[in-house]
């Protein structure tokens, strides 16, 4: 495959059908979204991997959702990887990308050596946001940490708190293509059985998961299930190359993978690095404080500064122009949008 077709495949997620099994699907291809998400902080590998594993399951789950405005995923732990967060944003007009941002939490002294970054996390949940908005009201559903990676969990939110089936294979790490700089890239593919106008739940109280959690197993029976064990075992054949490429495309990769089940592609969606952090925002997240409170943000050169977690934008304002008792109107001395 050529170095153009490659590239025009980088980082957009191509949705899919497979008429004959009723299943939904996208494949992701990421290289310059991760590496810009990661450029933005000096991670330790663990870290940079959690990080890439929630960009890519976010581009994944993203592009499946009927969007105005955010979509964000968090996984929230009590071990060394505290917070992990991600934002998608819905594209603003026909053609252009969706805009993806990522950030983690952690607490350096207790993260040693462990294999697993998986188990850094510890017990805690996993967490999707869909932000319809002004005017809309905000969704929020959260499920605890189960299984064994972040692609676990995300099976497990859908089971549970969505009941609709859904799996994903995931590969990603640094790679490099002869003649170019060394770089992120990551792959997946993402199943999900179309929903159902009354989704079923087999065997009554309950689930098969881990701590009793629903499983896919839990939902679907009869042609159903046996149209997702087969998709499933289509998938598990896939290898780890063919999802991240660059020698495989998408498009080759379902054929490939699903010939049988006659997969159907749609227009693929071009995805980017993206934050929505402004100076504006940064005033408004303050209004609700008082000049005392602002003086206590005052630093000695007399200013206060924020620091966008996300991208690492600086923001300095004069304390005067900030809080609900401010007495100067607006005079950001700094940031960037």
């Amino acid at each position: 495959m050529s170095l153009g077709a490659r590239i025009a495949w980088d980082d957009t997620v191509l949705p899919f059908q497979l008429d004959r099994s009723d299943i939904r699907g996208r494949v992701a291809r990421l290289d310059g979204v991760i590496d810009r998400v990661l450029q933005q902080h000096h991670y330790p590998a663990q870290i940079e991997s959690l990080v890439a594993q929630m960009t890519l399951l976010t581009a994944l789950i993203g592009q499946t959702m009927k969007l105005r405005w955010k979509l964000s995923l968090q996984v929230r732990g009590d071990g060394p990887a505290r917070l992990i967060a991600t934002d998608y944003y819905a594209p603003t007009a026909e053609g252009e990308p969706a805009r993806i941002r990522a950030w983690a939490s952690y607490d350096a002294d207790r993260l040693g050596d462990q294999g697993d970054p998986f188990d850094l996390i510890g017990k805690g949940y996993f967490a999707i946001l869909i932000d319809q908005g002004e005017g809309m009201a905000p969704y929020q559903g959260i499920t605890p940490i189960a299984g064994g990676s972040l692609a676990s969990c995300a099976e497990t939110y859908f089971a549970q708190s969505e009941q609709l089936p859904t799996r994903f294979s995931l590969s990603f790490g640094r790679s490099q293509v002869p003649g170019q700089p060394e770089g992120w890239r990551a792959g997946g593919v993402m199943l999900q059985h179309m929903p159902k106008a009354s989704p079923l739940m087999k065997g009554g109280e309950g689930g098969s998961g881990e701590d009793g959690l629903l499983a896919s197993d839990d939902i679907l029976e009869g042609e159903d299930g046996e149209n997702w064990t087969r998709a499933n075992m289509l998938l598990d054949t896939v290898d780890a190359l063919e999802l991240i490429g660059p020698s495989v495309t998408p498009t080759e990769l379902l054929v490939r993978l699903f010939h049988e089940e006659t997969p159907r592609v749609f227009d693929a969606q071009p995805v980017a690095f993206g934050c929505s952090c402004s100076a504006e925002k940064v005033r408004q997240s303050l209004s609700i404080y008082s000049a005392k409170d602002i003086a206590t943000m005052t630093t000695d050169e007399g200013i206060v500064t924020a620091d966008c977690q996300f991208c690492g934008a600086h923001y300095e304002f004069d304390p005067a122009t900030l809080g609900f008792e401010a007495t100067e109107g607006p005079d950001a001395a700094g940031g960037n949008d």
